[in-house]
């Protein structure tokens, strides 16, 4: 496995980070979602369009202490193109699950999600944009998760 983008997020990641940053649609925001081990392929995943349809194929972690990640326009960093390489990458802060069960299982997948409004939306609504390697056993103490230098994802 490998960190990878889902086909229906190519060219718009970027997109819709900027949407979220910018309120635009009012109540966007980006999820992260944690996918229990083994989880599907990179090949079955990246052809998957929806959060529901990911979670249909890799089921999403169930350990106490764990629940989805909002971020939202006030969380998310400004951004822009950097002129000097030719790229635009985007990041996220550091997050923190505090105190994470041993029960439910090893970890995957962290995906990046977009959801254009978090208040009436579902799973079918919720756009796949990045899965990225987490292969963590949690074991009761807090797991941190800390996007790279260069984001979480870079536009070359």
């Amino acid at each position: 496995m490998g960190d990878l983008t889902f086909n229906v997020a190519l060219g718009r990641a970027v997109e819709f980070y900027q949407r979220v940053r910018n309120n635009d649609p009012a109540n966007s925001a980006l999820v992260l979602v944690v996918l229990k081990a083994p989880g599907a392929s990179d090949a079955t995943l990246r052809d998957l369009t929806t959060l529901s349809a990911v979670l249909a194929a890799s089921p999403e972690a169930t350990n106490a202490g764990y629940a989805r990640k909002v971020l939202t326009d006030t969380t998310l960093a400004a951004s822009s193109p950097d002129n000097t390489n030719d790229a635009w990458q985007i990041t996220f802060p550091p997050q923190t699950w505090n105190t994470v069960a041993a029960t439910g299982g090893a970890w995957a997948r962290l995906l990046v999600c977009y959801d254009s409004d978090t208040t009436t939306g579902t799973d079918a609504n919720i756009i796949p944009v990045t899965a990225h390697d987490l292969p963590v056993t949690p074991n009761g103490t807090n797991i941190q998760v800390t996007p790279p230098a260069t984001g979480f994802y870079r536009a070359t």
